[in-house]
């Protein structure tokens, strides 16, 4: 389990990778942002969601590869060229997408409050959410 510096440092991140499992078992990664919840006595949940920003088919990948395999991973990880402030923290969990319901109204809220772009950008999308079950780092 990462401590609670690094889940601060994974929730506060600007974007993650998230990583699906294929049904051929391929890995498929995507950049994201997201919001983190972590509520007093729970697991934190992780929550994505398809927005309005173009893309090349509605029909995205990640959402069929978590109907199939829910387990997934998210990546936040810092580089610079000063390597003593080098970090990564990942996060492993069960993931389940919402095209409605209390998951998606509370997505769209953290999305919003975290990333003042969906000002100007519709969330218009299912809401992906993960349960976190285990939390890994390293930092220099």
């Amino acid at each position: 389990m990462a401590g609670l510096e690094a889940i601060a440092q994974f929730a506060t991140a600007p974007c993650a990778v998230l990583a699906t499992l294929g049904a051929d078992g391929a890995p498929h990664l995507v950049p994201v942002v997201f919001a983190v919840h972590v509520p007093i006595d729970a697991n934190a949940t992780i929550y994505t969601a398809v927005d309005a920003k173009p893309k090349s088919t509605q029909r995205l990948r990640r959402l069929a590869n978590i109907e199939g395999d829910s387990r997934v991973s998210l990546l936040v990880d810092h580089y610079t060229d000063e390597w003593a402030h080098l970090w990564w923290v990942r996060a492993d969990g069960r993931a389940a997408v919402h095209h409605s319901g209390d998951a998606m109204a509370t997505g769209y809220g953290l999305l919003r409050a975290k990333y003042p772009q969906y000002e100007r950008i519709a969330l218009n999308g299912p809401v992906i959410t993960v349960e976190v079950t285990h939390w890994s780092s390293w930092q220099v």
